[in-house]
């Protein structure tokens, strides 16, 4: 039986074995750290909402032995459920000054920037959260200040690596810290627990400075309107963007608030030097197009982002058509394919032309990853060399690969996924529980969950549609007047149909028993009943029936 006050163990809550949602838990003599907290985006498998956060229950109901919440970096997947479930968890929170910067203007859009005990540590810096000498290493990724996380424990050292790549020029920040990888590899690593995004590629990921040189020389051909579109957060790709209009005699517009608050963050935290002021969407519209670039939001087909709305031709300050050209600085997430190619469709019809990763003019990359390709992690793990590999980041064909890299660098990999207990030490690693784990939709100012009521509400009513009746009727049940019966989705407002089933509905009341008339729950009932049944039979589906019943 294990100890859970005497034990050193891994709980991932989010993250591993999907994309997204990184939410990860650290257990050491009682004493629990989190690191990341981050949002997924709805995909195909959950068209019904935009945006889910893992469901942190189990680590709320132990808040009081909650020693923090350490963020590696400030993309969305590892900081943007912060400020949605910060109520549930009331811990302090570590990270660089970037971090910092960037979750102090999503805290206080909801009112809790001044609840929030935020620490700022330099990158690379060292500090201690209760049972957990901590210490972060600088690794290159598409943000600046990323950082991997090291955890020096009474059972060992742990080495969380967050998002990283070895770039060897990765224009803002440092390289990964390769010295300090292999000089906590010296002193011994029990795991390390390390990013599987990329690891399918075999060859390194790429530079920014690659990229840099290969925007220059696309946005250099273009004759009209300029659109760029890349995370709000890749600080060094918005300057290489902006360093390209600027040598190309183009002023640069911001569209889309996650960027222009993400470039706020960037020069506060003294990034950007290089760049010129960027205009507002309202300038933009004055400019003649040899004399614009946009830099958007919405790479990944958000349905609000600036580019989708650009893209449907209802932006209330730009348009782009025949002649402009619309740069995707991104790849898209596993889940998002649908959403974005429908976004390259309609500006394709609009006239534009769509430049993609994949089909950039002469071959010059628009776009690299920012994780580690497979060579990567084999000089990673030769320089921490641990005793065990948990691959998270990625979904289960993800861990299973990177797990067999692992294999072959010497190390013992184990394959966990969300919701496992994985006892570290004392003794052999092993998976020795589980914790209940889920995920929330963000809706509005509240959190539901995914397979609640009213999100399966919302699901049956998309694929099933819904009928809403309203009928009149007296104290004996006889109906009065002619019943309204409406099916938004699956009939035509004030088509036939709806006039047939409202015929249906006055005959169904007439022929009912006068105890079920007589009273106002069993007549609401069968008339609900009753109207599934004849949308069943006409379209062999199974809408939501709503019976608004008035008794005269």
């Amino acid at each position: 039986m294990t100890d859970a006050n005497h034990d050193l163990a891994f709980i991932p809550l989010g993250g591993t074995g999907e994309i997204g949602m990184n939410l990860n838990v650290y257990r050491c003599d009682g004493s629990y750290l989190a690191v990341d907290c981050g949002l997924g985006f709805g995909g195909n498998d959950n068209p019904e909402v935009d945006v889910m956060v893992p469901d942190p229950a189990w680590l709320s109901e132990r808040k009081k032995r909650l020693a923090g919440l350490v963020i590696t970096h400030a993309h969305e997947d590892h900081i943007g459920a912060v400020a949605h479930l910060w109520k549930s968890l009331g811990c302090p929170i570590w990270g660089t000054p970037f971090v910092i910067s960037v979750l102090r203007r999503k805290l206080g859009e909801v009112g809790l920037g001044h609840d929030v005990e935020l620490n700022t540590v330099k990158p690379g810096g060292r500090f201690k959260v209760e049972n957990f000498d901590c210490q972060f290493l600088h690794v290159s990724h598409s943000i600046p200040e990323a950082q991997a996380l090291v955890l020096r424990t009474p059972y060992g050292t742990l080495v969380h690596t967050g998002d990283w790549k070895m770039d060897p020029e990765p224009l803002i920040g440092p390289q990964t810290d390769e010295a300090g990888f292999a000089a906590v590899g010296e002193e011994g690593v029990l795991a390390m627990i390390c990013d599987s995004t990329n690891v399918f590629e075999p060859k390194p990921s790429g530079s920014e400075a690659e990229v840099r040189r290969g925007l220059a020389h696309v946005v250099s051909t273009c004759k009209g309107r300029i659109a760029v579109t890349c995370f709000a957060t890749n600080v060094a790709r918005v300057e290489s963007i902006a360093l390209a209009a600027q040598a190309a005699g183009r002023k640069v517009a911001l569209f889309g608030r996650s960027l222009r608050n993400a470039v706020t963050s960037a020069r506060e935290c003294g990034y950007l030097t290089k760049v010129h002021d960027f205009i507002t969407e309202e300038e933009a519209q004055y400019l003649s197009d040899r004399e614009l670039l946009l830099i958007c939001t919405g790479s990944q087909g958000e349905e609000r982002s600036a580019m989708a709305k650009i893209a449907a031709d209802n932006h209330p300050n730009i348009a782009l058509g025949e002649g402009d050209t619309v740069i995707f600085s991104a790849r898209m997430i596993p889940g998002n394919e649908r959403a974005v190619l429908r976004m390259q469709d309609e500006l394709t019809r609009a006239g534009c032309e769509v430049i993609t990763p994949d089909d950039a003019p002469g071959g010059v990359k628009v776009h690299c990853s920012g994780h580690p390709s497979s060579a990567e992690l084999k000089r990673l793990y030769s320089l921490v060399k641990p005793k065990y590999a948990v691959p998270t980041h990625g979904e289960w064909r993800h861990l299973s690969e990177h797990a067999g890299v692992a294999e072959e660098c010497g190390a013992e990999a184990i394959i966990v996924e969300d919701g496992d207990v994985l006892r570290l030490a004392p003794g052999k690693a092993d998976v020795v529980g589980s914790a209940p784990v889920g995920r929330l939709a963000v809706d509005g100012n509240r959190l539901l969950p995914l397979e609640g009521g009213v999100l399966g509400a919302r699901k049956r009513m998309l694929y099933n549609g819904v009928v809403v009746a309203s009928l009149a009727v007296d104290r004996a049940g006889k109906v009065l007047g002619q019943p309204k019966v409406a099916a938004p989705g699956l009939y035509e407002a004030d088509g036939e149909e709806t006039d047939q089933l409202a015929g249906e509905l006055t005959r169904l009341v007439r022929e009912l028993p006068n105890s079920l008339r007589g009273e106002d729950d069993a007549l609401r009932e069968a008339v609900r009943a009753a109207l599934r049944k004849a949308v069943g039979r006409r379209l062999k589906k199974r809408p939501n029936v709503e019976v608004h019943l008035l008794r005269v």
